[in-house]
Formats: structure tokens, sequence, C-alpha cells
């Protein structure tokens, strides 16, 4: 089929000149036309995607892996610096329910994740799954700022090894670090330290994914050992009494000091405790019984690492009265000067490692699978044949956020995490309920767009209210006519418009209900947090935007001419009986 405006160049004809450069930007508005909302099909996900990396990676991963990675991914450094702040400043000895709410809320995403990742087990997670189903505009938007977040993140975590390994040995991490003052405030402490780690756990995870499991699994063990230690300590050490008395008679006292409020604006700000498991997604591809093992994995990961937490907060809470913890470092703080305090930082600083290795491994995997698509160079798609590691993508973003750990302070993680992850979780949701109703060319998508559209405007409206009118009855009533109005759109809905695509093997159970849940929790969390959020958010976008553009466009373009990529944007693209049973996944 000849494409209109394509001048067969080969696949880089549009970076062959700089004129066939300037002819594709003249042909930007068509382009983006034919490529925006091309979206893909599992099975091309699975053959002809994943084939441009070259090499397969390695099916080696099984259910326990998934959970040691999992359970390692998560617990790291935002326990450490989330719960202080959530515990002091909004739910008080209620923070055990704040970790039970934002774990409810995690539980609901990764069952999105799970019946994505069980039909389509692809090293992309959530690119690949908003790719199939929205298409390739809104799969770059979330994939490019899902990669921009874990490096940014990573290289501020880096540098919270330093901190909180001074900690474990009694050497302040500032000794370890030297200052430029020609730098700003918050970027001129130079950390060797950080650097050091980041580059070392490159080499590992470009050298084997089984032996990057293996490591994990072994940190992972001691650490739970660690957190075993913190909650004996705080059982065994601490006063009931701490639930319900703070030390100074006229802060707030109960259990709950601020409220309901203070619980759900606590959960919001201890979500970013749970987010890693989205990088457990992104290793479907080297796992050998998908339909078995990424169920248990994902889902089993997220309910263990809650009962951890709800565990660590009420062990903290018992040690000390709310109003007396220390935001910055609550579990060490609380033992200062003390050698369990030195104990605590041992712990922790295995805590970054794992969830360190796993956000690395996550990252890499989301930009081999970007390569793929043609939305960044293919170089960055080679899988090594020895390894069966993606070693280009592991390599240059593991020297990108050594580079940024330079100088990135620790305090950036909190911004620079909650509100991309929130984001792509609430897209994921949105995805797994429109792919069941819709097959695109065969199925009128308007009802469900116009739920989901619906739905999310009306959960927004929940939020604004929840976060700005003044408390009293009129508020109460404002959101109950709210929440009685979202779940009369889900009732009418779930009656009126029926599913059209079953899921072969895993499917998320109350469909449509959990995932609607989802999308809820997820727009109330994000509108629970702070302008500076926004702002990252808004600038990381405008770049992805632009690169999309400016670059990836004409790549996917000229990638689809050369018969690499296939364009689906409305026609009809139902999985073949031949293609189903070519499925890789059947053979398992």
């Amino acid at each position: 089929m000849e494409i209109s405006g394509y001048v067969p160049h080969g696949p880089s004809s549009s970076f062959s000149c700089f004129r066939a450069y300037l002819r594709a930007l003249a042909q930007t508005p068509a382009r983006l036309a034919r490529r925006a909302g091309s979206v893909s099909t599992s099975y091309d996900e699975m053959s002809g995607v994943r084939a441009r990396s070259g090499s397969d990676m390695q099916k080696t991963l099984r259910w326990f892996d998934l959970v040691g990675l999992g359970f390692g991914g998560m617990v790291g450094a935002g326990v450490f610096v989330t719960t202080g702040h959530a515990s002091r400043l909004y739910a008080g000895p209620a923070i055990v329910i704040s970790y039970a709410i934002a774990g409810l809320c995690a539980l609901l995403s990764a069952f999105c994740y799970t019946e994505f990742a069980v039909d389509m087990p692809v090293a992309g997670g959530a690119f690949s799954y908003l790719r199939v189903t929205f298409g390739e505009f809104s799969a770059f938007l979330t994939g490019a700022n899902l990669v921009m977040d874990y490096v940014m993140s990573n290289a501020a975590v880096s540098r919270g090894f330093t901190a909180y390994l001074g900690t474990a040995i009694g050497v302040p991490a500032a000794k370890w670090r030297f200052t430029l003052s020609a730098l700003p405030d918050g970027f001129n402490q130079i950390d060797v330290v950080a650097v050091v780690v980041v580059l070392t756990i490159t080499l590992i995870i470009c050298y084997s994914t089984r032996e990057s499991s293996v490591l994990n699994m072994v940190l992972t063990a001691v650490h739970i050992i660690f957190i075993m230690f913190m909650i004996i300590l705080g059982f065994c050490t601490g006063d009931w009494k701490n639930f319900t008395e703070p030390a100074d008679p006229s802060h707030r006292a109960g259990f709950f000091p601020n409220g309901v409020s203070g619980v759900f604006n606590g959960a919001s700000m201890v979500y970013l405790s749970y987010i890693g498991y989205d990088a457990v997604s992104t290793m479907a591809e080297e796992v050998k019984n998908p339909v078995k093992d990424i169920p248990i994995g994902v889902s089993g990961s997220v309910l263990l690492v809650t009962v951890l937490y709800c565990l660590m907060a009420a062990s903290m809470s018992m040690l000390l009265p709310y109003d007396l913890i220390d935001p910055e470092a609550p579990f060490s703080a609380a033992f200062r000067g003390k050698w369990e305090s030195n104990l605590i930082g041992a712990g922790a600083s295995f805590g970054i490692l794992t969830s360190l290795l796993v956000a690395m491994l996550g990252q890499a995997r989301y930009m081999c699978v970007l390569g793929r698509s043609s939305v960044v160079p293919v170089w960055f798609a080679r899988v090594h044949p020895k390894t069966s590691t993606p070693v280009n993508a592991s390599a240059f973003l593991g020297i990108l956020t050594a580079a940024i750990a330079i100088f990135t302070d620790l305090n950036v993680l909190l911004n620079l995490v909650s509100i991309g992850t929130l984001f792509v979780f609430y897209m994921v949701a949105n995805a797994v309920i429109f792919r069941r109703y819709v097959v695109v060319g065969t199925t009128n998508p308007r009802p469900t767009l116009s739920f989901l559209c619906s739905f999310s405007l009306t959960s927004i409206i929940f939020s604004f209210i929840w976060q700005f009118m003044p408390p009293g009855k009129l508020k109460a009533f404002m959101l109950c006519v709210t929440a009685a109005i979202a779940i009369s759109m889900l009732q009418i809905f779930h009656g009126m418009v029926p599913q059209v695509r079953k899921p072969e093997f895993w499917g998320v159970p109350l469909m449509p209900w959990l995932p609607s849940v989802s999308i809820f929790l997820n727009i109330f969390l994000l509108g629970s947090l702070d302008r500076p959020s926004y702002v990252r958010f808004g600038v990381f976008s405008a770049v992805a935007v632009l690169v999309y553009v400016f670059y990836s466009v004409h790549a996917s373009f000229d990638a689809e001419g050369s018969g690499s990529l296939s364009q689906k944007n409305g026609e009809i693209h139902k999985e073949s009986a031949q293609e189903e049973s070519n499925d890789p996944r059947l053979a398992v």
C-alpha cells in the first residue's frame, strides 16, 4: 500500500539530510493525523515490534522473583521519607489507615496492570498498554513522563543512600560530599558515592536480569530483617497511649487529630511509597509463565508491602506521639544518638539499593520499547545476544542518572515522582475499561468515551469540593450529591453498554466497578498534590510533546513506510484466528 507523502529513502528518510527533514516538517499535520491516534494490537506488540530488538529477552523469572522485585521496588526511600511528613502534618496516629487506603488504591491499579500484562507479556508496561488502546501519542506522552520520572527520582534516591549509609556508620553525609559555590542551593553538593552506586547497578542490570533478580532477593531478605526489627522494637518499647495522646496538650488529641480529611491527605502523600510495582510489569516479557506468575507477583507484592507498611506505621506511632515525630527521618530520629539509629540507617540503605535496582530495570525496559516503536532512536531497542538485556537503554539511562545524581538533592523526590506516576495509573485504569468495551472499527466508542470523560469530570469536581470548600453541612451535601451522580453514571453504563472483549486468561474482577474506583482514587490523590508537582508535570509534558512533533512522529511515519510498524487508525484490527494460534503465550 502506498503511503501518501512518503518518500522511499529507507527507514530514516526524514532524517537523511537537512532538506529531507524540512520536507518532513512541512508534512507534520498530515503525519500527526495519521500516527498520533494509530493503535497497535497485542499480536503486533508480541511479534513484529518485539523483533526489532534482534535477540529476545530470556524468560527466567517466576512469581517469587516478581514478588521480590515488587517488594524491593516499593520498600525503598519512599516509606522512610513520606511517613514522617504524613503523620506529623496530616494523619497523626491514623497514618496506619492512610497506608491501608493507599494500599487499596495501589492494589486496584495493580489489577489493571495485571490484566494487560497477562494478555500482552511485553517489556513496555504502561506504554504498550496505552499504545494498543488510545494510540501512539498518548502512549508516548505517558511513557516519556515515566522515563523522566524514573531517571530523576533514581538520581535523587541514590543520594539518599549516601545519607542513610552515613547514619549507619556514624559519618555524616556532608563529609562525603563537597560543595561548589558557583551552583545554586540544592544542586551544589557533589555526591560521588551516589554516582558510584548508580554506575555499579547499571553494570549489574546490563550483565543479567536473572542475576539482578538474585541480588535483589538477597538485599530484600536483609531489608526485611531490618524492617521486622523496627516493627518488633516499636511494639515492645513503645506506648499504646501515643495512639491517642500528643506530647503537647495544646495540640489536637485522639486517633484522628485532623479528622477524616487528614487521613486522606496522608494517604495521598504516602502513596509515593507504593510506586514501584509499575516497574514489575515491564519484566513481563522475561516471565516463564505469565498467566500464573504475573497475577501472583504483582498483586502479591502489593498486599505484602501494604501489611508491612501498616505495621511500620503502627510501630512508629507507638514509639513517639505524633507531634514529636521528625518529618525528615521519622524512624532513625526516634532513636537519635542510640545504636538503634545506626541499625535503622543500615536497613534504609539496603531498601534504597533494592528500589534503585528495580527502578533502573524498569526504566531501561520502557526505553527499549520506546525504541522498538520508533518514537525514540531504534538503537535503544537493541537486546544484547549474550546477556539478553537491553544494554543500550540500560547504559544510556544509567549514565544519565549518574550525571544528575552528582548534583540533584533528595528533596526533589516527592514532587518529581507522584504526579507523573499517578497520571499513568489513571490512564491505565481508563484503558482497561475502554479495551473491554470497545473494538476499534467494529464498536461505537462514543458511549464508553462519554462515560470515561463524565466519570473523570465528576471525580475532579468531588476532589475540588473536598480540597477547597470550607467544612460544614453544605460541603457534606455537595460531596454526597457528587458521589451519587458518579455511582449512577457507573450503574447506567454497566447496565446499558455490553462488554465486547473477555480476557482469555486473567481479567480485573467486577468490571467496570473496580477500575472506576481506581480512576476516582487516582484523581482524588492527584488533587491532593501541590502546585510544584503540576508545574513539573506541565513542563515535562510540554517537552515530550515537542519531541514527539519534531522527531517521534516522523520516525514512526518512516518506520510505517518501511513496514516496521502498522497503521490501524480507525481500521478493523481484530486479532485473527491465525494470530491467536501464533500467540507465544499459548505455548506455555
